[in-house]
């Protein structure tokens, strides 16, 4: 199920762009969970707000804080989150390749941008998904939304972002799921966890900080390697 948060400080626009998408993924047959915000400030009330939702459709234009101070907040917890910015005017789509927006959407273009929008993320979202023969049986996850793969004894355990964390497990080792998972991002922090470098928040004092809060321990003889795999992977976004 895909999270997806609207931003706006026009009644209008955020019910208009929520009945948009609510036909949309009728018409696909994927589930999905809308929230609406009237404001910057309401969306960061929560601070789970900045990590929690797959998709923000952000206003640019709103009084106080607005659409790109409140994405630039995103940006600083969670790099994956798809934004799309909504507005009246293409003034600031320079302005936009600072927090990697997906797409600029003209208000007055709603109806069919959004449609053309959507499926611009979904079969990229879909290009990244892998399939597991779990204990609850076959799933396909996408990768951007494993957090991080942990060894305990003889299964792996995936903890996998929804609308919550769940827990998915399965038996085999981490080295065959690091192998199945390679070139999609993930980072052998430690004997026992694979980490998705897309939600690490920051590595000190040898600890990894997920953008969840999370820690994960990082042994000494591994630790220099971690930091420069992450720092390689930052620089190159």
């Amino acid at each position: 199920m895909l999270g997806i948060a609207i931003c706006d400080d026009e009644q209008f626009y955020r019910e208009k762009i929520r009945m948009l998408l609510e036909r949309y993924f009728e018409k696909c047959g994927l589930p999905c969970e809308i929230s609406t915000f009237a404001s910057g400030e309401d969306f960061l009330k929560q601070c789970e707000n900045r990590v929690k939702y797959d998709i923000v459709f952000m206003d640019i234009s709103m009084e106080e804080l607005d659409g790109m101070q409140t994405a630039q907040q995103i940006r600083a917890f969670h790099g994956d989150t798809d934004i799309v910015f909504v507005t009246a005017f293409l003034d600031y789509a320079l302005e936009g390749y600072k927090v990697n927006a997906v797409r600029y959407i003209l208000k007055d273009t709603l109806d069919g941008a959004v449609v053309e929008c959507m499926d611009a993320i979904l079969q990229k979202k879909k290009a990244a998904q892998v399939a597991f023969s779990f204990m609850e049986g076959e799933k396909k996850l996408y990768t951007d939304n494993i957090l991080y793969v942990e060894s305990r004894k003889h299964k792996s355990v995936f903890f996998y972002m929804e609308t919550e964390i769940v827990m998915y497990q399965i038996y085999e080792k981490l080295d065959t799921i690091e192998e199945k998972l390679s070139g999609c991002g993930f980072l052998r922090i430690h004997k026992s966890y694979l980490v998705n470098l897309k939600h690490i928040r920051k590595i000190s004092n040898y600890t990894v900080v997920l953008d969840t809060g999370e820690e994960l321990p990082v042994p000494r003889p591994r630790y220099q390697a971690v930091k420069e795999a992450f720092v390689e992977y930052k620089g190159a976004f």
